[in-house]
């Protein structure tokens, strides 16, 4: 049963309201919880003992997990029940987030990591298809998605900051935190949270062979690109594992095309907007991620500053979690929503470009514009991407609609983190002198700029095809005002 008010009405009654929180505290604590791992990983490797491979393990179990397992979570919501399957990944997300804090081996951050980032991949888009079930289309479904993207991103920007206070006192805290915001989320989301209304919901059994062949691919794939980061790993190995994701994929291909019961109904790519949404979604998280790491690095190893020093320097761009929910309904509403996702990445490439010229003793006023800019960007681009990924799919495909854009999310931010890194790394070579690490982040920040101007590219050409004439996927109605 939907929770909101009818259509006609705008205005969102309390329990939408209380809904709307449990879900935006969701993907708010898988943003914060990866943010906050982040600035931990130096006080981990010093207390635990680990390997620099051991220590980026940690971070690439979650993307592998998170990666790997998002399109069979997303059929899985549409199959067995959003609210179940939220309520459900939720509880492992909390347990084994708690169990990583328990860890006093390497290979126990890996598990504990690896399981976590499953768990997220079931639960974020089934949340997103509650969302998107419980609101109706038009300004309340806007502003509840507003909210929904605007927390979801305060989450990177002020784990930051709350990763580097944990830190200090231990960096168990960072593990133990989430499990407290967990509980509280899973008590409110039992009493609260009703199934959203879908009129038609899959029928037949699930497509196991497909489930097994895509999450393969996907790990595959993921790892892939994680493998991208360590030049020493080898080209041939690397190769080798991009060749077995992409024949896994073929196989996947083949499995639906003839399976009665699809995990992954292909016609659902026939509609361009859809695949020009996922497409922006990869590249400006992507431009993003890229960004965010070469960021730290020139903060804290070039010029010495603290992890909390540089999460405050940072913290500015949270005001989207203002903005987002806020300022971007409003704007929606009357352009359109591939307008001011344009916008949005446009802003960010201004941004990222604003920040190539950094020195050896560029003042924190010379870096504001650019986290200002980026603010902005997220608070028009985060909330526009999520509404576009379900914008004219029937409403019994939006978990795997949600599944695809948090697959293109993930492999985003796998593929900015690795291609910054590999850049930096091959401008660097020997070298070891900060001016040397200076010039090889020049070199690096020139892929957030790139990847910006792309999705920039890609939403500009869905809104000249909507200019020239109406835009419809195949057995498939779209809604106009918000298409990308």
């Amino acid at each position: 049963m939907s929770i909101s008010m009818p259509a006609s009405n705008n205005r969102m009654n309390a329990r939408a309201w209380g809904v709307l929180f449990v879900l935006a505290g969701a993907v708010f604590l898988e943003g914060i919880d990866v943010a906050m791992l982040n600035v931990a990983l130096p006080s981990i490797r010093t207390d635990l003992g680990l390997s620099t491979g051991m220590l980026s393990g940690v971070v690439s179990a979650y993307v592998l997990g998170y990666g790997g397992f998002m399109l069979l979570g997303g059929r899985a919501a549409d199959l067995l029940g959003r609210r179940r399957m939220f309520l459900l990944w939720l509880t492992v997300f909390l347990v084994f987030s708690g169990l990583g804090g328990f860890a006093t081996e390497g290979w126990m951050l890996l598990v504990a990591r690896f399981v976590t980032g499953v768990a997220a991949a079931f639960m974020a888009p089934a949340g997103l298809s509650l969302i998107t079930g419980n609101f109706p289309e038009g300004p309340q479904r806007t502003k509840a998605l507003g909210v929904y993207a605007g927390t979801a991103a305060g989450g990177f920007s002020l784990g930051l900051v709350v990763g580097g206070l944990l830190t200090s006192i231990g960096w168990r805290w960072v593990f133990f935190a989430p499990v407290l915001m967990a509980a509280v989320i899973l008590v409110a989301a039992v009493v609260l949270l009703k199934e959203s209304a879908v009129h038609e919901r899959p029928s037949g059994g699930f497509d196991l062979a497909g489930a097994f062949s895509i999450t393969g691919a996907m790990l595959l794939l993921v790892y892939g690109v994680v493998r991208l980061e360590h030049p020493g790993n080898g080209l041939v190995g690397t190769l080798g594992v991009f060749g077995a994701g992409l024949a896994l994929l073929a196989i996947f291909v083949l499995i639906e095309r003839r399976t009665a019961n699809p995990l992954v109904r292909l016609g659902i790519l026939r509609s361009r907007a859809l695949v020009r949404a996922n497409v922006g979604a990869l590249l400006f998280l992507a431009s993003f991620a890229g960004f965010q790491f070469a960021a730290t690095l020139y903060l804290q190893e070039v010029r010495g500053w603290s992890s909390l020093q540089t999460g405050l320097a940072m913290l500015v761009i949270g005001m989207d979690t203002i903005l987002a929910p806020t300022l971007t309904p409003r704007l929606v509403n009357r352009f359109g929503n591939a307008r001011v996702l344009f916008g949005g990445l446009v802003v960010a490439a201004l941004g990222y470009a604003l920040f190539l010229p950094i020195g050896m003793d560029w003042t924190y006023a010379a870096m504001l514009p650019t986290m200002l800019l980026l603010g902005l960007a997220f608070s028009l681009a985060y909330g526009p991407l999520t509404m576009a990924a379900t914008d004219g799919i029937e409403e019994h495909e939006h978990g795997l609609a949600g599944g695809l854009l948090y697959t293109s999310f993930q492999f985003g931010t796998a593929l900015g983190l690795s291609a910054v890194t590999a850049v930096s790394v091959a401008a660097l070579g020997d070298a070891t002198t900060p001016e040397a690490m200076l010039d090889s982040l020049r070199f690096a920040l020139v892929v957030p700029v790139a990847a910006a101007v792309a999705g920039a590219l890609v939403t500009a050409f869905g809104i000249a095809r909507r200019t020239a004439g109406p835009e419809a996927p195949q057995n498939t109605p779209v809604s106009a005002p918000t298409s990308v």
